[in-house]
């Protein structure tokens, strides 16, 4: 059964064996002391078998700008402080005719600089109509708009949840839109581009086996653009592969070796040609969910997810993530709720000094619910908190 594990620290199956009960529930949900109380009624009737890390940072007051102040050192540079505009698509797609809140890419660029941000991960290039350039974006006259745009701010676009083929092998079509992709991704000045899905939805080997072959196909044609493509995770991703026997009805396997889908994933792509962007919320999720499987002989075995255990093992193959937050709730089957980046449970501090390689990492703030139907403000004033918490990070001294 394979692990990861910090070795410097007892964690899973072998701190269970010291661990009083209410320590084993405490270290399970990584819930802070002054939450333990209120949490271990919630969750008495069926604990997590996941550390996840400690409880949050407070918020950061003021624009930090890479100085210690002897607070220890800056975990995220200033320069690679980021957000993914899914996170302030009402502001994006708002009429700036219809409101004087900020609307379409230019004043959301501008927003977002003002509060200290650096990087961009685009998630499509669509925008209102009366926005300057029109509704879509999705175009090499577009792209160089909005490459003067981000200049115009000092942004540096990192990315994007774009196109991938959905055909395999591919279409004559389907090529030449990903090569159409590749074009705006250079003209805006990224250094990856990629998706905001899983590379396959299946849990069998034979699948997992194909997009391999795929996505070593489209990371050739990217890497001859000088573009690095990257695929992004959800918790199904992180989940056991089903890939010994016995077999089902249909010739399936299930039963599993231990290893999850996304490392075998790893381990068959080259790493000159794929990239991982990991969503650190859903790869707690995922943490919280799949901790056994049901080994060859049947028995249920037992593997606690590290994510960022995975991230060390494979080092440069996660140049990118999404730093989205959550706060513990073990009523909606997720074990998390998601909240706006440094309010939340998942100890950041910890992961990302875990990860190292400050300078290569691109963490971008993301949470899908910033935006409101009734707080038209919402989205961006929850980017400044989640900027402010970011900046606020620093390594703790030993």
């Amino acid at each position: 059964m394979t692990s990861y594990s910090d070795p410097s620290r007892t964690t899973g199956a072998d701190a269970a064996l010291t661990d009083t009960p209410d320590e084993a529930l405490r270290r399970s949900l990584g819930v802070a002391r002054r939450r333990f109380l209120s949490t271990c009624t919630a969750v008495a009737a069926g604990a997590v078998a996941a550390p996840v890390f400690g409880a949050s940072p407070a918020l950061a007051h003021g624009r930090d700008h890479g100085h210690d102040h002897g607070r220890g050192q800056v975990l995220v540079p200033p320069h690679k402080r980021g957000i993914i505009l899914y996170t302030v698509r009402d502001a994006t797609a708002r009429d700036p005719l219809a409101s004087d809140l900020p609307s379409g890419f230019r004043e959301v660029f501008k927003q977002l600089a003002r509060h200290g941000y650096r990087q961009v991960e685009f998630a499509g290039y669509n925008q209102h109509a009366n926005a300057p350039g029109g509704a879509s974006l999705e175009s090499v006259e577009g792209a160089r708009l909005l490459r003067s745009w981000l200049d115009e701010y000092g942004l540096r676009a990192q990315g994007n949840h774009g196109f991938i083929p959905s055909s395999w092998p591919l279409t004559a079509a389907d090529k030449d839109t990903f090569k159409k992709h590749l074009e705006i991704a250079n003209i805006l000045g990224m250094d990856h581009m990629g998706t905001g899905g899983d590379p396959t939805g299946s849990s069998y080997r034979a699948d997992w086996d194909v997009a391999a072959d795929k996505w070593n196909a489209l990371g050739e044609i990217a890497r001859r653009e000088g573009i690095k493509l990257y695929t992004h995770n959800h918790d199904s991703a992180y989940g056991f592969l089903l890939d010994r026997g016995p077999l089902d009805d249909q010739g399936r396997p299930t039963r599993s070796s231990g290893i999850r889908k996304l490392e075998y994933f790893l381990k068959v792509t080259d790493p000159k040609l794929v990239w991982l962007e990991m969503d650190i919320f859903w790869a707690h999720v995922a943490q919280y969910k799949f901790h056994t499987y049901t080994a060859p002989d049947g028995s249920t075995r037992r593997n606690v997810f590290d994510p960022a255990g995975l991230v060390t093992r494979y080092n440069k193959r996660y140049p990118l993530f999404h730093a989205k937050d959550g706060v513990v709730d073990t009523s909606n089957g997720m074990g998390w709720d998601m909240v706006p980046f440094g309010t939340g449970d998942i100890d950041y501090t910890t992961f990302f000094s875990r990860v190292g390689l400050s300078n290569y990492r691109n963490p971008m703030v993301e949470d899908d619910n910033s935006p409101s139907a009734t707080d038209p403000a919402q989205s961006l004033r929850e980017a400044k908190i989640s900027y402010d918490n970011m900046a606020a990070l620093r390594r703790r001294r030993r």
